[in-house]
């Protein structure tokens, strides 16, 4: 009897925390088509570009990069006559609809870069999401660094839809 008393709470122990593990390894949010633009030397900011679907209301609450001393998600837009750019505290990504983080739009803004980003290689990017009721959940990524999009082609008209 006393050895039932000692492993059953080491039996919910270890149910609760394989629980637990199974929960945060469920991401709420998928990401496709990730890249994040290279850099040169000299270069201390750059963006990285994905579509996020998430299955249930979510929010993009920030962006963690230790390839950056900053990471932001930013929005560009048209204001009048002059594309601004600003951060946004936080990213809508409504059930089950893709949302495009692309260039001249929402992205990620990888700034005070401590490296150049090396076409060919890969940056380490942590997405820190926050559900209706508050819980916070991560999709962390190794994300392509490339010159243009994937599926872009160089030369006349590259990155143009006709």
């Amino acid at each position: 009897m006393k050895l039932q008393r000692i492993t059953t709470p080491l039996l919910f122990a270890a149910a609760l925390l394989a629980g637990a593990a199974h929960a945060q390894t469920a991401a709420p949010v998928a990401a496709e088509g990730a890249w994040a633009r290279a850099s040169v030397p000299g270069q201390k900011a750059t963006g990285a570009f994905m579509r996020l679907t998430a299955s249930e209301a979510t929010r993009l609450v920030r962006a963690e990069s230790p390839a950056a001393g900053v990471t932001e998600v930013h929005e560009m837009k048209m204001e009048g006559d002059v594309m601004k750019m600003r951060a946004v505290p936080a990213l809508d990504l409504p059930a089950g609809k893709a949302v495009e983080l692309k260039p001249g739009g929402y992205h990620v803004m990888l700034m005070d870069l401590k490296a150049p980003l090396a076409k060919g290689t890969a940056v380490p990017l942590t997405l820190v999401f926050k559900n209706a009721q508050g819980v916070e959940s991560q999709l962390q990524l190794e994300v392509p660094v490339s010159a243009q999009a994937p599926g872009a082609h160089a030369g006349h008209g590259a990155g143009m839809k006709h």
